[in-house]
């Protein structure tokens, strides 16, 4: 546990490539025991640290990963909150910005970090990035400012030397390390021989306030992306599923869609119908601007909202966090028109 001159770290291991290791005699990656941890990383016994293991039993493959398992790590975070100065989590590529946007939202008022990492390939091969992300992720977890407060109280994804906000990141790359992006926010720290830590973009905790956590989603959101030549009937079928309460309308440039008269129609009964659609581009850089050109202005008058700068997955994890709480439709547009985790820019 944590003292004064020696940090503590919780390392909660999900599952993923990044706790695999290769069997001699069938070749097949398996889970290893992170019991083990030190066999494998023995790197870890040089940190000025206290660094103590949680492992989901069994692993979960992040495709895997759902609203349940999110509450699980925010369960495991909240109970041992007071006995740590930092969490990482490792955790599977594909789904980990998912998870890093559901728990953003879901650690209200964060005063620690919480570094979500994992690799490209698996810790017990030769050339792993698991290795140098891990080691990384539990030293940015302990770092303290001169006052003592931590470096960084976010929850972040760090992936080959990048620190990034966690609800602004994607995956881009399931070939090279540099699995992730944060395209319309700037890293929070950029790693070489130092650590750099941009301190100006760093959220800071409400003082005032402790931690919150919330376990609450619902997950009745869809993901509908416009193309060229998509037919009414199939834009109907989504906007009438049994139960759909919001959608992530992922539309071209910025924020526009086609000047039909049915997809019009389609939109606006749906919003009378109480459906939240929320506008963000296909584009992986930019901004939804609907008042910006005539076919943008139409979805504003249609009653579809801004998602602003918003990634799919943190549209939609916000999305299922709101209506998680049992929100209202007017209350809803108006959260998902707000700031809550440093996941939009609103200028």
């Amino acid at each position: 546990m944590k003292t004064a001159d020696c940090p503590s770290v919780l390392l909660i291991y999900t599952g993923g490539t990044i706790g695999m290791i290769e069997n001699p005699e069938t070749g097949a990656l398996e889970s290893f025991n992170f019991d083990q941890l030190l066999k494998h990383v023995p790197e870890l016994k040089r940190f000025n640290c206290h660094i103590s293991t949680y492992q989901f039993n069994p692993p979960i493959d992040s495709s895997d990963m759902e609203p349940e398992l999110w509450a699980k790590i925010v369960k495991i975070i909240s109970s041992h909150y007071n006995d740590y100065d930092g969490f990482v989590i490792l955790h599977g590529t594909d789904t980990m910005a998912y998870t890093a946007c559901a728990l953003s939202f879901m650690l209200e008022n964060l005063s620690k970090p919480v570094i979500l990492t994992g690799s490209q390939l698996p810790i017990g091969m030769l050339r792993t990035d698991g290795k140098e992300n891990l080691i990384t992720a539990i030293e940015i977890a302990a770092a303290r400012r001169p006052d003592g407060t931590p470096m960084v109280p976010e929850v972040c994804i760090f992936f080959e030397n990048e620190l990034m906000r966690g609800n602004r990141t994607t995956k881009i790359n399931a070939e090279n390390f540099n699995a992730f992006r944060s395209f319309n926010y700037p890293p929070l720290a950029k790693v070489g021989i130092h650590i750099r830590y941009e301190e100006h973009l760093i959220r800071r905790p409400d003082p005032s306030r402790p931690m919150k956590p919330h376990y609450l989603f619902d997950t009745n959101v869809v993901v509908l992306t416009l193309f060229p030549g998509i037919r009414e009937s199939i834009v109907s079928s989504v906007l009438h599923v049994p139960g759909i309460k919001a959608v992530v309308l992922k539309t071209f440039g910025s924020g526009n869609a086609p000047q039909k008269e049915w997809l019009i129609r389609q939109l606006k009964e749906a919003n009378e119908r109480g459906i939240v659609i929320v506008n963000i581009t296909q584009c992986q850089r930019g901004v939804v601007e609907m008042q910006r050109y005539g076919t943008g202005l139409q979805l504003l008058q249609t009653g579809v909202i801004s998602g602003y700068d918003s990634t799919p997955e943190c549209a939609v994890t916000k999305l299922m966090f709101l209506l998680g709480h049992g929100l209202n439709q007017q209350e809803i547009r108006r959260l998902m028109d707000s700031n809550l985790a440093g996941e939009i820019t609103k200028e």
